[in-house]
C-alpha cells in the first residue's frame, strides 16, 4: 500500500462527511457540534453530533489512528500477528430520527493496514415501524454489489443478516443491508465500490429524511419506536465489533458510544 492511496482514503472519508453534514443540517435546520479527540497512540478524530426536530440524536464520526495493537487484538487481526503495528482512517454514521416513521440509519466505511490491508463496513436500516421504501432500498444495494461482483450482494447480505442478529432475543436488530470487510483484491476497483456505497447512503438519507419528515404520528406509535430502540442498544453494547474495535484500541469513549439512540425503553 501507498502512502497516496491511503490519503485518497482518507480523503474520501472527509468528503462524504462534509457532503452529509450539510445535507442533514439543511432538512433539521440545527448545526452539528463538532468535537476533536485525539487517540492514545497517533492521530484522532472528529464527533459531529446533532440533535434537531428531524435528528433526534445523530453522529457522524470521521477518524484516521495508527499505533500497535496489544497481545489479545494481534491473534484477531489479520497481519498483525508478526507485527502489531496497524493505520486505520473510516467514517461511521448513525441517525436516529424523531418521527417513528423514519427509520434509524448506520454507516460505516474504513480502511485499515497491518502488513496487509483491506477496506470494511456496511449500511443498515432499522425501522420501527411498515417502510415502503425497503424493497427499493435493497434494490439499490443489489445493483452496487452485483456491479462490484457478480453474486456479492447475496454474500453480503447475508453477513449482514447474520451479524446484525440479537441471539439472545433471537430476533435481528433491524431491515438488514449489506455487511463486508476484507476487501483486498484490487485497490482502485475496491475503493469504487467504497465510494459507490458512501454516494448510495448519503442519497438515501436525503431522500428518506426529506420524503419522510414531516409525516404525523402518534404517541403509540413513538412507544413502539422506543421499544425498538432497546433491541439497538442491546445490540451495540453486547455484539458490536467496532464498539468492541474502540474500546481494546483506545478510541474517543464518546465517540465510540455516539450510535446508542437518545432514548429507549423496556417493557
Amino acid at each position: 500500500m501507498t502512502d497516496n492511496q491511503f490519503n485518497q482514503a482518507q480523503e474520501w472519508f472527509e468528503d462524504l462527511r462534509d457532503q452529509l453534514l450539510n445535507i442533514v443540517t439543511e432538512i433539521d435546520g440545527n448545526e452539528f457540534i463538532k468535537t476533536s479527540w485525539n487517540h492514545k497512540h497517533d492521530g484522532g478524530g472528529t464527533m459531529s453530533k446533532i440533535k434537531g426536530p428531524v435528528v433526534e440524536k445523530g453522529g457522524v464520526n470521521i477518524s484516521t489512528v495508527s499505533g500497535k495493537f496489544n497481545s489479545e487484538m494481534q491473534n484477531k487481526i489479520p497481519g498483525a500477528k508478526t507485527n502489531p503495528s496497524y493505520k486505520a482512517t473510516g467514517i461511521s454514521v448513525v441517525l436516529h430520527p424523531m418521527s417513528p416513521k423514519i427509520p434509524s440509519m448506520h454507516f460505516n466505511t474504513r480502511f485499515l493496514m497491518t502488513t496487509e490491508q483491506w477496506f470494511g463496513g456496511g449500511m443498515d436500516i432499522t425501522p420501527s415501524l411498515n417502510f415502503d421504501k425497503i424493497d427499493e432500498y435493497h434494490n439499490g444495494l443489489k445493483i452496487i454489489c452485483d456491479e462490484y461482483s457478480p453474486n456479492k450482494y447475496y454474500e453480503f447480505k447475508k453477513w449482514c443478516d447474520e451479524y446484525f442478529y440479537l441471539p439472545h432475543r433471537k430476533e435481528p436488530r433491524g431491515a438488514g443491508g449489506i455487511f463486508f470487510d476484507y476487501l483486498k483484491n484490487n485497490w482502485e476497483h475496491d475503493f469504487e465500490f467504497i465510494k459507490k456505497i458512501g454516494k448510495y447512503f448519503r442519497d438515501f438519507v436525503k431522500n428518506t429524511l426529506t420524503h419522510l419528515k414531516n409525516e404525523q404520528w402518534s404517541e403509540d406509535e413513538k412507544n413502539i419506536q422506543l421499544v425498538k430502540r432497546s433491541r439497538y442498544a442491546e445490540f451495540n453494547l453486547l455484539h458490536d465489533r467496532g464498539t468492541k474495535f474502540g474500546l481494546e484500541t483506545g478510541g474517543n469513549i464518546d465517540a465510540i458510544l455516539m450510535s446508542m439512540p437518545p432514548l429507549a425503553k423496556w417493557e
